[in-house]
């Protein structure tokens, strides 16, 4: 689908109406039922009176639904209003943000140039909104039928000129994101996803730290080459960074790269196996978050890296087996007791090496990592595993505020770390009780392996999302959003530095 979208406030009348007068298709998306009286006037010029009056008699706003009125201009354009829901309860955005993509999706934008104006009675809501408009254009298509090339505008109005920046950049994130999810495993395997990495580090100015093949062998990432070295394309570990504002300890992104998913020896059935070209979005979540935060300029105080774990799971002589040990970054070994529960250990060693490396203040990964995850947060929130207090408020405050929802798990290392039990290694790698807070569970055998950053005061949050990342086969783009308001307005400061973990040498 080839969409280009362009993004600006309502700021001069003139350049508002100009851009309108252009569009064939108009799609006006407000929070109350006067939408049809702020229409802009240039087409309530071209409106009859009947129809105004039509328009707004079938605007009826409903609690939990998106109202939708359509007109014909008399110089045959389309106009589309929508009113978005009334109620929201107390986990869900308050900009209604959900119901914004709902309200483009529904107005079926076809025409080859087109506006969307975004009315949000708060401004405070004008970044969800304008992301959330954004979401309803994935653009991945491999149809023999080519679609024709298109243009969206979307003006904001009331928001400034720096949140319609943070809306462009966001929004460039989310259809990396997208695009990159969408992907076919075929088109997308482990070096074609490097190469998009450098692309991204090239455009933004970002330095970039490939670990690829054996080598990662060679330098004790046992969890992520144990399970991609039996595919073709072999694993990697892909680290971007940018310097940030100073000198202060670093803000890590840590996302699970699985590009195809077979489940490994431990095979998914033929119902299971479709779709697992998706297990990669957590990944291609903080790609798209760090390029969005370069681009802004909304880095941290200190360095901000983006940690990529790029492997496929698959099938062949090298697979690792269950019962097989494997010895992790970081140093703990691990006996293997189910194939299909790779994305903990590639996440492991990915986090192990932000701790021993990048110093951090705050690790933050995210994964499509737990059907657990859908049974307790559902397909609309992500469910965070955090050691702090403050983190799980700011993860759930930037959710709210992004419109990409989060919601917590206990954090109990004492109740869960026995799950993972071993009698002949440090632990095992899947739950022995699946009925034990199994999401909790699998965020905590990440945390047993970053265990002295954790004792020094680090800050780390886990998140799942593995149902929020898709929605009818195709990518939402969750995470980008989520990641750049989280790290733009929570974590731009860094507060009293922790003591950095004791570095290890890197063999060249």
């Amino acid at each position: 689908m080839e969409v280009t979208l362009s993004f600006s406030p309502h700021v001069s009348p003139s350049a508002f109406n100009e851009t309108l007068d252009g569009s064939r298709e108009i799609l006006v998306i407000a929070d109350s039922a006067d939408a049809v009286q702020r229409l802009p006037h240039t087409i309530m010029a071209t409106l009859p009176t009947k129809v105004v009056e039509g328009m707004a008699s079938r605007l009826k706003p409903a609690a939990n639904d998106v109202s939708l009125s359509e007109c014909t201009t008399t110089d045959g354009r389309r106009v589309v209003t929508a009113i978005l829901p009334t109620s929201v309860s107390r986990h869900n955005t308050p900009s209604r943000a959900w119901g914004v993509t709902a309200a483009v999706k529904a107005a079926n934008l076809t025409e080859e140039t087109g506006a969307i104006v975004l009315f949000p009675d708060n401004p405070e809501h004008a970044y969800a909104q304008g992301v959330a408009a954004c979401r309803a254009f994935p653009r991945y298509s491999s149809k023999s039928s080519a679609s024709k090339p298109r243009t969206v505008h979307v003006l904001i109005e009331g928001a400034s000129q720096a949140t319609v920046e943070e809306v462009r950049c966001s929004a460039a994130g989310i259809e990396l994101c997208q695009r990159l999810v969408d992907m076919p495993p075929n088109e997308l395997h482990s070096d074609h996803y490097i190469e998009e990495c450098r692309r991204v580090a090239t455009e933004v100015g970002a330095t970039l730290k490939i670990i690829q093949g054996k080598l990662l062998d060679e330098l004790g990432f046992g969890g992520l080459w144990g399970v991609g070295k039996a595919s073709e394309h072999l694993p990697a570990l892909v680290v971007l960074s940018h310097d940030g504002h100073g000198a202060g300890q670093s803000v890590c992104l840590v996302g699970k790269g699985i590009v195809y998913d077979t489940g490994g020896l431990s095979i998914k059935s033929k119902e299971g196996m479709p779709g697992m070209k998706h297990d990669m979005a957590g990944s291609a979540g903080v790609l798209g978050a760090f390029q969005a935060l370069v681009a802004a300029k909304a880095c941290t105080a200190g360095p901000l890296h983006a940690v990529l774990c790029i492997a496929e799971n698959s099938v062949g002589p090298l697979a690792t087996r269950p019962d097989d040990i494997h010895k992790l970054l970081s140093g703990k070994t691990v006996e293997i007791n189910n194939t299909d529960a790779e994305g903990r250990l590639v996440l492991a060693d990915g986090c192990a090496y932000a701790e021993q490396h990048l110093d951090p203040m705050y690790i933050i990964d995210m994964a499509t990592l737990t059907g657990a995850q859908g049974v307790a947060t559902g397909r609309h929130f992500a469910a965070t595993y955090c050691n702090s207090d403050e983190l799980e408020a700011a993860v759930v405050a930037a959710g709210k505020a992004s419109g990409d929802l989060c919601h917590p798990l206990p954090y109990a290392p004492e109740y869960f770390q026995k799950e993972f039990a071993s009698k002949v290694a440090d632990f095992k790698n899947s739950v022995k009780d699946r009925s034990n807070a199994q999401a909790s569970c699998a965020g905590q055998f990440i945390g047993n392996n970053i265990e002295g950053f954790l004792q020094r005061g680090g800050q780390w949050c886990h998140i799942d999302m593995a149902y929020p990342a898709m929605d009818a086969e195709r990518s939402t783009g969750f995470g980008v959003a989520l990641l750049y308001r989280l790290v733009a307005s929570h974590l731009a400061t860094n507060p009293q530095p922790i003591p950095p973990a004791k570095r290890q040498k890197e063999k060249n």
